[in-house]
């Protein structure tokens, strides 16, 4: 049985976004590693003045990243991502690797076509302007607000905010958007591969970004594969799932899943 937990998050976010599901994880003995996506390390505060390392980031590089990171390791881990970190979690089990994955909240892989008018306005912010695709943009906290944090009042907002809100390097949502147009898209996934490691996506039932309808479909995108796929909805968790009161349950499940599908 796998040991080794590796968490990848999402836009807008870096590795500190995963910090109570580490301690979470690590107290029950397992090896968690929750690395940013690469020149996204460090503080908050310093990214949000200084965006030129990650400023041109894109999919391909992050996926190059952890591929790197995984690859290192001694025994297959179990792959964790949240939105965007969902979506590469499905793309990096899809190569062979993994024990096994969980995608929370994911983002949209190649081949899902309808997106939620709310997954539409969230990633407005860095679409609006062609220029984003190669810089990286900040959300304000109105729109922080949201896109993540929808069931908490402005101040509690504003605490998650000031903690975890970083730049989003335009460039992985361009990416994101245009997966459907691109023969080579780097999301792209075999729906009907029978040999990848078993998948659990988990969906939130007020998220604005991903919403479960959203998360749902791309379940029934793997009808044809005959590996273990299987769908779990939380009701009341917004895409601040990974903090939101009530974390804990989600954290748990994922992890339980994930450590007996791996066997």
């Amino acid at each position: 049985m796998t040991g080794t937990v590796v968490l990848i998050h999402g836009l807008w976010m870096n590795g500190r976004s995963w910090e109570r599901w580490v301690d979470r994880y690590q107290e029950r003995g397992l090896e968690v590693l929750a690395p940013s996506w690469p020149g996204m390390d460090g503080d908050v505060e310093a990214l949000r003045a200084d965006t030129s390392a990650f400023d041109d980031l894109g999919i391909e590089a992050i996926l190059d990243h952890y591929t790197e990171i995984i690859g290192g390791l001694p025994e297959p881990p179990i792959v964790m991502g949240h939105s965007f970190g969902g979506a590469f979690t499905q793309v990096l089990i899809d190569r062979g690797l993994g024990a096994a994955g969980v995608a929370i909240d994911p983002a949209p892989v190649k081949g899902m076509l309808a997106l939620p008018a709310s997954t539409l306005r969230s990633g407005f912010p860095i679409l609006k302007n062609p220029a984003n695709r190669h810089r990286a943009v900040a959300l304000t906290e109105k729109e922080f607000h949201y896109a993540f944090t929808n069931t908490l009042d402005e101040d509690e907002s504003r605490e998650v905010f000031e903690r975890y809100a970083v730049p989003g390097p335009g460039r992985v949502l361009f990416e994101g958007a245009l997966a459907n147009l691109a023969p080579h898209s780097p999301l792209t996934v075999d729906f009907a591969n029978g040999d990848r490691a078993p998948l659990l996506l988990i969906a939130g039932g007020v998220d604005h970004v991903s919403p479960q309808s959203l998360t749902r479909s791309n379940f029934r995108h793997y009808e044809e594969s005959g590996a273990v796929t299987e769908f779990e909805a939380f009701e009341g968790r917004s895409h601040y799932t990974l903090g939101q009161e009530g974390w804990e349950a989600v954290a748990d499940r994922a992890i339980d899943w994930a450590l007996a599908a791996a066997g």
